[in-house]
């Protein structure tokens, strides 16, 4: 396969308004409009999705985890979402994925996965859930994130803890090369985390690159959805409560540029809000990391089915 490497996310610049050309913004939130999509936020709820994923089993004899890559830009919050998650499920807040910070490069240079741990009585038992860590795409032609090698990935040609590398691009020579990978070791559910305080600043051959991508894992037959982070940055009505963020329309904007940039329909897209200067749990951003991850296992549970002899 030619090697090809994931453009670098550009951001496009805005002409400056001119005074007398100055209008006033749409409004993000109007009070007491009604949701886009249902929603309902309860303790009984939040309980009712751990459970679910706590008890999760692949729809298959042969495989013992499903495993879920996320891809995404820069700080995008790929690994703050897998922190987010395995924050909810240890009842406080943790950064085990570890987390850079808003620079052009990676900081995830390897592929790392991350055993989901149970709660509760269960907190030392993993579940069946397993989210893969990858170097982010935006650090340029010659650093970026592969299409050659996010593809060996999702196949499960790649070692953990693999070190990426423009220069030697995953192969039969790699130290750990799987040269034939079973279901356990292939990527099950590709998600594609994009931040949506930048969704709409995104260059077009950026979604070019991944719209590629996309083609590309769906020959593999591996079913793709999408997380829009940082929502809390997108409207000012759901910074201060997360309830709202099915009321507001700038997030369905956001969510509706992210489907254009990606050629996924929203119905594929849901929006999160990682932990990131929070020291303390908030049970309704719980309630949307886990209805999140409860949409991830819904297309998991596909590809068992699509893949079952």
């Amino acid at each position: 396969m030619l090697l090809r490497p994931l453009r670098s996310v550009q951001q496009s610049v805005q002409p400056a308004s001119k005074p007398e050309n100055l209008t006033a913004p749409p409004p993000q939130f109007t009070h007491g409009e009604k949701e886009w999509r249902n929603m309902e936020w309860s303790e009984d709820v939040r309980e009712t999705l751990m459970e679910s994923i706590r008890s999760f089993k692949p729809a298959s004899e042969t495989v013992t985890e499903a495993r879920v890559l996320l891809v995404g830009p820069v700080g995008a919050g790929k690994s703050s979402f897998i922190s987010s998650v395995q924050s909810v499920f240890s009842g406080r807040v943790i950064n085990r994925a570890m987390v850079g910070s808003s620079s052009s490069t990676s900081f995830t240079k390897k592929l790392r996965s991350y055993n989901i741990k149970g709660a509760g009585e269960n907190a030392n038992e993993p579940t069946a859930l397993v989210l893969c860590d990858i170097m982010g795409v935006g650090e340029g032609e010659s650093t970026g994130l592969t299409l050659h090698d996010a593809l060996s990935v999702i196949k499960g040609h790649a070692p953990e803890g693999h070190q990426f590398s423009p220069q030697q691009p995953i192969g039969a020579e790699t130290v750990g090369f799987i040269k034939k990978p079973s279901t356990n070791d292939k990527v099950h559910c590709v998600v594609f985390v994009i931040d949506g305080s930048k969704v709409g600043s995104y260059a077009k051959s950026f979604g070019a690159t991944f719209q590629q991508l996309r083609e590309h894992i769906s020959n593999l037959g591996v079913h793709q959805v999408a997380l829009l982070t940082h929502v809390d940055q997108v409207c000012n009505a759901t910074r201060s409560d997360i309830t709202k963020v099915y009321k507001s329309q700038a997030i369905k904007q956001a969510m509706v540029k992210a489907g254009e940039l990606l050629g996924m329909a929203t119905s594929y897209i849901v929006p999160v809000k990682n932990y990131c200067s929070e020291l303390d749990l908030d049970e309704n951003t719980d309630i949307l990391l886990l209805k999140a991850v409860d949409h991830i296992l819904q297309y998991v549970n596909l590809y068992f089915q699509d893949n079952s002899s």
